[in-house]
């Protein structure tokens, strides 16, 4: 008899048929899932249960799935995916800098949705896994730039950075290959776990927000550096 205990996922979401829909579909897939339709016990619901993924509808009645998003972040390690009819770019990023891992669009086939979301759930086991390596293989020291991987944390000039988790996975991988060009195609992959379509600046945008985070000049930054048609450099050291 399989033990394995299925993950869970928690759809917000008042648009009570699509989400009806996209839980039978994810249930077919073997996810336990729950719906609720009510933005004012959301956040409860998400502290108390800590589903293994939360889908967010954006533009929810009441509370917004952005704040939603935002206040869980305070408490819940796992993955958050917002789901919106929207696709202008700033809305994508805001919802990036809220703290989700996954910004999405409601007309994306369920198939999509559920790889971008078994992508995220490999991801998150990951953060939330203690580390049975070496504590120096999990800390990177770049001068004034100190990331550890087990606490998920970094600093600056011995000042903890804020980073969202997404915006820390990224930092982590390019700052692990220092010195190494990843191309945008090997970053989606490594990140999300399904290939890169040439559309999505979700990297990109991450990039900008990461860089200043950690003492970059956005203009012309040296710590990470964007190659030309090619992808992202991160320096290790750092000339003065």
């Amino acid at each position: 008899m399989d033990t394995t205990k299925k993950k869970r996922i928690l759809i917000v979401d008042d648009d009570i048929d699509y989400a009806r829909r996209l839980r039978d579909y994810l249930v077919s897939n073997e996810f336990e899932v729950e719906i609720e339709s009510e933005s004012s016990t959301a956040i409860n619901r998400i502290r108390d249960e800590k589903p293994d993924l939360v889908l967010i509808e954006v533009d929810l009645r009441g509370e917004s799935g952005l704040t939603i998003c935002k206040l869980s972040r305070k408490d819940f390690t796992g993955g958050i995916v917002l789901l919106s009819n929207r696709s202008d770019e700033l809305d994508q990023v805001l919802g990036l800098d809220m703290g989700a891992d996954d910004y999405i669009s409601r007309k994306t086939a369920h198939r999509l949705i559920l790889a971008r979301c078994q992508a995220i759930m490999r991801r998150t086991d990951h953060r939330n896994r203690p580390s049975a390596g070496s504590q120096d293989a999990d800390r990177l020291e770049f001068g004034n730039l100190v990331i550890d991987n087990t606490m998920r944390e970094a600093w600056l000039d011995r000042q903890p950075i804020e980073l969202t988790s997404a915006e820390f996975d990224l930092l982590w991988l390019l700052a692990s290959h220092s010195g190494e060009v990843l191309t945008r195609e090997a970053i989606f992959n490594k990140l999300r776990g399904i290939e890169y379509d040439g559309q999505d600046r979700s990297v990109d945008v991450r990039v900008s927000r990461i860089r200043p985070k950690v003492g970059d000049d956005p203009i012309h930054p040296r710590r990470i550096k964007t190659v030309r048609s090619k992808g992202y450099l991160f320096v290790g050291e750092v000339k003065q």
